[in-house]
Parts: C-alpha cells; structure tokens; sequence
C-alpha cells in the first residue's frame, strides 16, 4: 500500500501538495489542505468541494461547499442541506443533516443540530446520550466538556452521564489526570472529581507539565506552581500596584457620584453637543462641562469626535432617561440614598441593624411609602434590572409545568410578566403593598392573564396558588423576619406546592456578593444567604430545598416543595 502521501505538504500558495518542494500532481485547487488516514485530502475548485487520491484524482463523484479531513475514516462535509460525515468512497455515514459536525475522536464526534443544540454522535451516526446543549467539546481519553444554558460547564463521559456533577464558569478536558476550570474567583486546576487542588486562583494558567504550570496571577504576576498550588519559580513580579489597586477601591464613590451628577443634570440626554454648549444648556459654570465629560470619558459613558462632539457610547446609553433598560433612577438611589446609608456601615456592624431605620422614621420601606415620587423611582431602578436579569429565567427553570403562579413582593410585576409571556398557558397574580400595585401597569397582550392585588408580607395573604415566587424579597430582611415571610408562603400553598426564591446565594469558597450582602445590611438590615442558610429557613418554615439553579445573572433560583 502507497503510503507515501503521508509526507506530502501543502504548497506555500495553497494551491497543491508537494513533496521536498515538488508538485506531487498537475492540477491545481483554489485550496487545499492535508492528507489524512485513507490517503485523501479535501480540496476546492469551481465544481465544489471534494476530496482527492494522492494522485490529484477526485475520490467520488459529489461535490460540496466544504469538505475537511478524515478522521477515524469519517470526514465532515457541509452542503445547501446541511453538515454531515461522509465515508471513504464518498457515501453519508447517516441521513440526518446539521447546522455543523466535528470529527470524529475516540469513536464520537460534537454535532450542532439546525435549532442550535449541541450533542455527540458515535461512529455508526446515531446519538451518543439523550442530552442537549448550549455547547460540546470534543472527546479527549472518553471525557468531554459540555456547557449547559445557563453558561456553566461541567464533564461527561461517553455514555453523557456527567463524571462528577460539578459546574464552573469554563473548563478545560482533562490532561494528566487534572483539568483547567475558572469560577467566579478565577482559574484553578480540579481533579477527576471536580474538586480543586489549591484555594489559589489565577487570571490565567496553563496545564501541568510533569507536575509543574506556568499561571498568570490576579495582579498580572507570572509563576511556575505545582500541583498543590505552591510557587517554585517567580517569572515576573506583579504588573499592577496592589497600592494602586486599593487606592481605586477605596475612591471608588467618585464614580458613583459622577454618574449621579450626570444623569440629574440630564447630560446623556442632551449629547450629541460640544463641552460649552453643554455648559449653557445645563447652567454650569464656565470650564466644567469638559471637567465633567472628561469624568464620562474615563467611565467610558461618553464619547468625543474630532470636532469636539460628544457622544453617549453604547454603555453609556443606560442611563438615558425613558429607555427600557434605564438605570438613570437607580444611579440616583446609589448615589443619594445608598450613599448615605453606606455611611453608617460601622453602626450598622455593631448593632446587626439598618442604618437606615430610626425609631421615628422606620425601615427604607416605610420612607419610601410616605414619599410617592421616590418610591416611583425606587420601583423604577429596580424594573430596569429586573428586565435584563429575569428575561432569561426561563431558559434555565421550566415554570410551564405550573398552570398559575403566586408573585409575592413582585413590585411592578416584571418577573410575572417574563413567566407569562414564555408559557402561554400560566397565569399569574403579583401581591404588592397598595402603594406599588398602583404604580404598576400590565401590558396589553397580558391583561387576561396577570392580575395585581394589595397585600402584605406579614399579614394574611388573602390567595394561594400551586406555586409562589419571591424574587429579591427574602434578602431584604433579617432571619426572622424571613422566617415569618416563608411562613405565610407555606400557608398559601398546598402540600406538594412550589416555592421558588430569586436570590443571590453565596458561595463558600470566594468573596463574591460579600459586598451586595452589606448593603443589604445597611439599606434594609437584611442579608444575602449561602445554600446551607437557605436549606435551614425553609426546613423551619415547612419547606424541604429541592435544588438550586445558577442563572445568568446575580441571581439563582432555590426551589423548595411544600411538605
């Protein structure tokens, strides 16, 4: 058998193969690319693209738009019908059609169905599991990385059941026994079992080598670690300053109020202008219209041509005022009343309380309610985010299987409205305080299946349903608070019911939502939770915790069944 194919190489201008710098055949492709295992090459001319002998000879008689390499005798092709894998002679391995195919390795090969979901195939074409997903890497030594909707990877083996069920951020295949993953923290190395070898994490790193890698640190150091994450060798010292850094964080209100000022003074509302005409339209002084778009520029919120005009970016446009995702208002409540709060952080970590409430004042809510137009723009912050984060709920929790659903604390009723128009079929009820319900209009396509009623956290709830939702309600308040809440939840559903719970849960290795967890403290003297203090609220308030689901945003969604 002529095997002598396997030394040929492309020519420099792609055109044809070569051996020692001699053409291998007369013809010519407009491109070609190597030979692989039976001795084919995929080429293209102006009659498609195909694959050749070694002697420049078509394989087969089809033609294709483009064809590549085999691999374990299987070759991707892609056609006006679809992808598929054609065998050595030129005949399909199978008679479905994708969106795109792999190669095959190991005997599997990552395919994308024509709706987008990924999956393995084995080599006689058929499906290698049941599952679906966002995205599937090849197979490496029968293990392969598999990314789920909401983002998050994990491995699976050849059969698709996952090898140890843990999720991360990314995820390398596994080398040597040990895989690349990245959480919120950053990059890290796990074993076979998901779990990490060190607490270290890095901006970047590679995999080990002979039980040592090459990582990048956090601060833009780079070192050799080995595989209890110990430093053997410096490479480079830190390329930020850790005094730098801190003193950033530390001033970190000058953008906070810059934003502010910006949006009051209505800036992003009167650009495109050049810096003095901004100063007239404003009634700023002179010279602090280019100070003030200046502070925007560093903020990457605006943006200025050669002519002096400024622009708002792309970033910036959500602090137009009126637009659906505007958090002009929430830039007024970071910049005013957190900010004030925020002040009192000290008090409030000695005495576990709001610093926003007094004896004579109350809770932030009880202000907000004496107080129409704020409370309007409270509302309004917190409809901006909640449209970005709940838009995609529901690709990572099927709400469909409830036919009406109990939406306590639900404000202007966005999480609702996002439930109601990805299922058809649910209806929904949103219970606010009177003062919300009548800030809150239904949109017209949702008239007949959202309702709104007035109603209290603590007081008798006066409906139930199969199931409730509390999105970014239980975080408000302090354990027993919450525990009441949780109470009057259990009360409205039936045993075997549904709670579902929109919140930020912790996590027990890194400092993320450490920040967010004190502001509740501050603004509310509520907090953030981590599984576990979940888990111990809804066991004392008749509750058992199913799972949680990680989303797209801060939030996750804890799931609990009445029992």
């Amino acid at each position: 058998m002529n095997t002598l194919w396997r030394e040929y190489s492309v020519a420099a201008d792609g055109t044809h193969h070569q051996i020692h710098g001699t053409p291998v055949y007369k013809a010519r492709f407009a491109e070609v690319l190597k030979f692989h295992d039976p001795g084919l090459a995929p080429v293209l001319d102006s009659s498609g693209a195909y694959h050749i002998h070694p002697d420049g000879q078509p394989a087969y008689t089809a033609r294709y738009l483009r064809t590549f390499g085999y691999y374990e005798g299987r070759a991707a092709v892609g056609s006006e019908s679809g992808w598929f894998h054609v065998l050595a002679d030129g005949s399909p391995l199978y008679a479905e059609r994708y969106a795109w195919c792999g190669n095959f390795q190991g005997g599997l090969c990552t395919v994308r169905q024509l709706d987008g979901r990924y999956f393995h195939i084995v080599a006689g074409g058929g499906p290698a599991y049941s599952q679906r997903y966002r995205y599937a890497g090849d197979f490496r030594d029968g293990i392969a990385v598999v990314q789920r909707d909401d983002g998050l990877h994990s491995h699976i083996d050849a059969s698709g059941r996952l090898l140890h069920g843990k999720w991360f951020l990314d995820l390398d295949v596994f080398h040597k026994n040990h895989a690349r993953a990245r959480d919120e923290g950053g990059w890290h190395h796990v074993d076979a079992r998901g779990v990490p070898l060190y607490d270290h994490r890095f901006r970047q790193i590679e995999p080990f080598y002979n039980s040592q890698a090459q990582v990048e640190g956090l601060d833009g150091s780079l070192s050799v670690i080995d595989e209890a994450g110990r430093s053997v060798l410096a490479l480079r010292g830190p390329t930020e300053s850790q005094l730098q850094a801190l003193s950033a964080d530390m001033v970190g209100h000058w953008r906070t109020q810059a934003i502010r000022a910006a949006v009051e003074l209505g800036v992003f509302e009167q650009v495109p202008a050049s810096s003095s005409s901004l100063e007239g339209q404003l009634g700023l002084a002179p010279g602090m219209g280019i100070r003030l778009l200046r502070a925007l520029r560093e903020l990457a919120l605006i943006a200025h041509d050669d002519a002096g005009v400024h622009r708002v970016t792309d970033r910036g446009s959500f602090l137009v005022n009126g637009q659906p995702l505007s958090l002009s208002h929430a830039a007024s409540h970071w910049g005013e009343r957190s900010y004030t709060a925020w002040g009192g952080l000290i008090e409030s970590l000695r005495s576990g309380r709001s610093a926003t409430a007094g004896q004579d004042t109350g809770t932030i809510f009880d202000q907000l309610r004496r107080e129409s137009g704020e409370l309007a723009k409270y509302h309004a912050a917190m409809a901006s985010y909640a449209r970005h984060d709940y838009s995609a709920l529901t690709d990572q929790v099927d709400f469909g299987v409830h036919h009406n659903i109990l939406d306590v604390g639900g404000g202007t009723g966005e999480l609702s409205f996002a439930l109601l128009g990805a299922y058809p079929n649910l209806t929904a009820t949103v219970m606010d305080l009177p003062e919300v319900v009548r800030l809150a209009r239904v949109p017209d396509d949702l008239l007949d299946r959202c309702k709104f009623i007035a109603g209290n956290l603590f007081e008798a709830w006066t409906i139930g349903s199969e199931a409730v939702a509390m999105a970014r309600v239980l975080h408000d308040w302090p354990d027993d608070d919450a525990l009441r809440i949780l109470r009057r939840a259990r009360s409205a559903i039936s045993e075997g019911g549904t709670l579902y719970i929109v919140e930020m849960v912790l996590g027990n290795t890194s400092g993320r939502g450490g920040l967010l967890d004190l502001n509740m403290l501050v603004m509310t003297g509520g907090k953030e939770r981590t599984q576990g203090q979940f888990a111990e609220l809804l066991s004392a308030t008749g509750f058992e915790l199913v799972d949680v689901t990680p989303t797209q945003s801060v939030s996750s969604v804890v799931r609990a069944r009445a029992i």
